[in-house]
């Protein structure tokens, strides 16, 4: 049997938290950890190392900066790039990350050519659609997280808000992963039953406000840097659904062809996630204002995109 092997490019707060969760979740039996800063891959996957008689977990964990140790990994994730500081948009980072990603979406393409691609690197939509253009990979094995995430910070925001289990909650956003993403109150239900019958219209939409600037927020009250937990466990659960061929709907950053109206834009949209990546696109009825909305997130994605390719 094939050992499933990941590696995880940039070994920052988000990919050492990352590197983190999978192995505790057991999700390969090797993993590599890839960073300019030699010495911070190495020294974070000893650290991991060293943890795993107490977690019990037997992954192969290595640092390194050399491409050529990711060689035939399954899984790839990309969290390289520079993060937002406070008073910058996720936008403002366009042009050093898109350089960023396209040089790591080469080496994968060249050392990995059968990976799957989960793109973390802001502004996501935009960097997902940097690493689907130089890989030319399928559109099912390169897939953006971002959806995952802000539904989990809608949940959290309305659990507290109800002070119920987060379990009992599962809200949906779609759209770009920034200011114009759409939160879906008529399809986010506490318990099975629609929030709307339990939060009155203007506190739903000061928790809507809030899901949008939930990665500034905490942007602001670190000062010096950006959401790592959150995001490290969203991956995990993405990258969960593929490795464990699960079939599992979450909403993902994702090429579509027609789906939703769109064409050939990375936008968030519900996505079932299997053994080989993105397995289909699940397209629902929308009213008319949410569709509306996300056609108005493709067209600011669609605006970056045109961006990227002068660029790349």
């Amino acid at each position: 049997m094939k050992r499933r092997k990941l590696a995880i490019i940039g070994a920052g707060n988000v990919g050492g938290t990352t590197a983190q969760r999978l192995v505790e979740r057991g999700l390969a039996e090797e993993l590599v950890l890839l960073d300019i800063d030699h010495d911070l891959a190495r020294g974070k996957a000893l650290d991991l190392a060293e943890s795993a008689p107490i977690f019990g977990y037997d992954t192969q964990i290595r640092g390194t900066n050399d491409y050529a140790e990711t060689e035939g990994s399954d899984l790839v994730v990309i969290t390289s790039g520079v993060p937002r500081k406070p008073g910058m948009s996720r936008d403002d980072l366009l042009s050093t990350n898109a350089k960023i990603v396209k040089s790591v979406s080469e080496q994968v393409a060249a050392r990995s050519p059968q990976a799957v691609i989960i793109v973390v690197s802001n502004p996501l939509d935009a960097m997902t659609y940097v690493a689907y253009k130089v890989t030319r990979f399928p559109r099912e094995r390169v897939i953006g997280m971002a959806g995952v995430l802000d539904s989990a910070r809608m949940a959290a925001f309305i659990a507290q808000e109800l002070r119920v289990s987060v379990e009992t909650v599962r809200a949906i956003v779609m759209g770009g992963h920034g200011d114009s993403m759409i939160p879906l109150p008529r399809y986010t239900t506490v318990g099975g039953v629609p929030v709307m019958d339990f939060i009155p219209k203007i506190r739903l939409d000061v928790i809507i406000q809030r899901t949008r600037d939930g990665g500034g927020e905490i942007v602001k009250l670190l000062k010096t840097g950006s959401a790592y937990y959150a995001p490290s466990a969203a991956i995990a659960e993405m990258v969960e659904a593929i490795l464990r061929d699960k079939k599992k709907v979450l909403p993902c950053a994702a090429l579509c062809k027609g789906e939703y109206g769109i064409q050939d834009l990375f936008v968030g949209v519900p996505v079932k996630l299997g053994h080989g990546g993105m397995e289909a696109i699940m397209e629902f009825r929308l009213a008319s204002e949410e569709e509306a909305g996300l056609r108005k997130s493709a067209d600011a994605v669609k605006e970056l995109c045109a961006i990227v390719d002068r660029m790349i």
